[in-house]
C-alpha cells in the first residue's frame, strides 16, 4: 500500500504523477536534518516509512505551538508513515529487515557508529541490497578528530565561523533559524536525488553522506577566501553589508526600519536624485564609487539616515520606488505572516486546519494541501501486516 496515494485525497484527480511515486524510503531519523530531507521526498510522491523508538522522535516534544503538536515535527514529517520498532529485538528486527528488502532509499542521522554496532550501517545494507541507496547525515563527517562530537545547530554555527561573522560589532549572533540542520537536510535531498538518477543509469544503488559542518562550511567559502587569501574575513556588521554601500538598514520617523541596496552607479545616481534630493552626491569624491562609499561608510550612513528620519514608512517606500531603489522592510514574524508574497497551504492538525507555509518549489503536481504528519506508531499495525511478519512480542507505542 503506497500511502502517497492512500493519504492524499486529490491523487486520483491529478493529471500529473508525482516524480517519486512508487519509491519506498525507510528512515531512522530524529530532530530536523533527516526529517526535512525525507519530507521533501514525500512531497515528491515517495512513500516514507519513519521508524521510531517507543518514545518517538524527540522533536515531537519540542513545543506545542501547532495546535498541540510540535512546530518542527509537523513541518518536517508531513505525508509519512510512523511505525515503532525496537530493532535490537529479534521480532522487530525481522520487520525492519523485511521493509529494507523492498526499500529504494535508507536515510539515517543517528549517533556515529550506532547502526554499525547492530549491523544496519549503510555499507552492510547495500551489500545485502545492491539497489538500495543509503544516505548518512552526521554532524562533522567521518574519519576526523571531530567526528564523534555531538552536533546541534548552534554549535555548528559556532564551529564553522558562521556565528563569528553574524551579529553586531559588540557580539556574535545566532542565525534565528536552525540553518545548519536545514542546509544538511536540503543537501541530503540533492544527494539522494542524484543517487536515484545514477541508479537509473547503472542499476546499482550507492551511498551518499552529508554533514551539518560541510554544508555550513560551503556557505562560508567567500569569508574563507577573504581570510586565507585576501585581507581578512568580513567583520560583524549587523544589518549592513561589509563590502557594498549603501546596503544597510535605516529608520523612518514612525519607527519602521528599511534596508536599501545599491548595486551600481546608475542606481546610486537615481537614489541621490529622487530620494536624497542631492544629485551632486553621485559625483562627490566621497561617494562616487562603491569602493569610496565603503571607505566613507559612516559619513554616508549619517546622510542617508537623516533623509530617512524625515520620512515615515509610506513616504520612504514611495520615494524608493520612484528612485527604482531595491528595498526591504525589516519585518517582524507577525508582519511576515501577512506578507503579500507568502503562500500557505492548510494542514489538519488534531482536527483543525492550520494554514502553514507552502513548499518553496512550485510544481505541476502540487495539491494545495499538506498531508498531516503521523501520530506515533499510527501505521505500525498496517505496515506489519503488509510485510507479512508475525511477531510474538510486538512493540507498541
Amino acid at each position: 500500500m503506497n500511502t502517497s496515494t492512500q493519504s492524499n485525497a486529490g491523487t486520483a484527480q491529478r493529471s500529473t504523477v508525482k516524480p517519486l511515486e512508487g519509491l519506498v524510503v525507510v528512515t531512522l531519523e530524529q530532530a530536523l536534518a533527516a526529517p526535512l530531507a525525507t519530507s521533501r521526498l514525500a512531497d515528491m510522491g515517495a512513500r516514507v516509512i519513519k521508524v521510531e523508538r517507543a518514545e518517538g522522535d524527540f522533536a515531537r516534544g519540542y513545543d506545542g505551538a501547532a495546535n498541540g503538536e510540535a512546530s518542527y515535527f509537523v513541518w518536517t514529517n508531513r505525508g509519512k508513515e510512523s511505525i515503532v520498532l525496537d530493532f535490537k529485538q529479534e521480532g522487530d528486527r525481522r520487520v525492519l529487515d523485511a521493509i529494507l528488502a523492498k526499500a529504494d532509499v535508507f536515510v539515517q542521522n543517528l549517533a556515529p557508529g550506532a547502526l554499525a554496532r547492530v549491523g544496519l550501517d549503510s555499507d552492510t545494507l547495500r551489500a545485502a541490497h545492491p539497489r538500495l541507496i543509503t544516505c548518512d547525515i552526521s554532524g562533522y563527517g567521518t574519519g576526523n578528530a571531530a567526528s564523534n562530537l555531538k552536533a546541534y545547530d548552534m554549535l555548528v554555527q559556532c564551529e564553522t565561523g558562521l556565528a563569528g561573522i553574524t551579529g553586531v560589532p559588540e557580539a556574535c549572533g545566532r542565525i534565528g533559524v536552525s540553518i545548519c540542520d536545514i542546509g544538511a537536510g536540503l543537501n541530503a535531498t540533492i544527494g539522494i536525488l542524484s543517487a536515484i538518477a545514477q541508479r537509473d543509469r547503472t542499476g546499482k544503488g550507492c551511498g551518499v553522506a552529508v554533514s551539518l559542518f560541510d554544508g555550513a562550511a560551503d556557505w562560508m567559502t567567500v569569508p574563507y577566501v577573504h581570510e586565507v587569501y585576501g585581507s581578512g574575513a568580513p567583520t560583524r556588521q549587523g544589518l549592513q553589508h561589509p563590502s557594498i554601500a549603501p546596503y544597510a538598514a535605516y529608520g523612518t520617523n514612525d519607527g519602521a526600519s528599511v534596508v536599501i541596496s545599491i548595486q551600481n552607479e546608475r542606481e546610486w545616481a537615481n537614489f541621490c536624485l529622487h530620494f536624497l534630493g542631492q544629485p551632486n552626491f553621485a559625483q562627490d569624491e566621497r561617494f562616487c564609487s562603491n569602493n569610496v562609499r565603503v571607505q566613507n561608510k559612516d559619513e554616508l550612513n549619517n546622510l542617508i539616515g537623516e533623509a530617512f528620519a524625515r520620512k515615515d514608512l509610506a513616504q520612504a517606500t514611495s520615494a524608493l520606488e520612484k528612485a527604482n531603489t531595491a528595498y526591504g522592510q525589516v519585518r517582524t514574524v507577525r508582519e511576515m505572516s501577512s506578507h503579500p508574497a507568502l503562500r500557505k497551504w492548510p494542514m489538519a492538525v488534531n482536527g483543525k486546519d492550520l494554514n502553514l507555509i507552502a513548499p518553496p518549489v512550485q510544481t505541476p503536481w502540487d495539491e494545495g494541501r499538506f498531508t498531516p504528519s503521523p501520530k506515533l506508531n499510527q501505521h505500525g499495525a498496517a505496515v506489519r501486516a503488509e510485510f507479512a511478519i508475525e511477531v510474538g512480542n510486538e512493540t507498541t507505542a
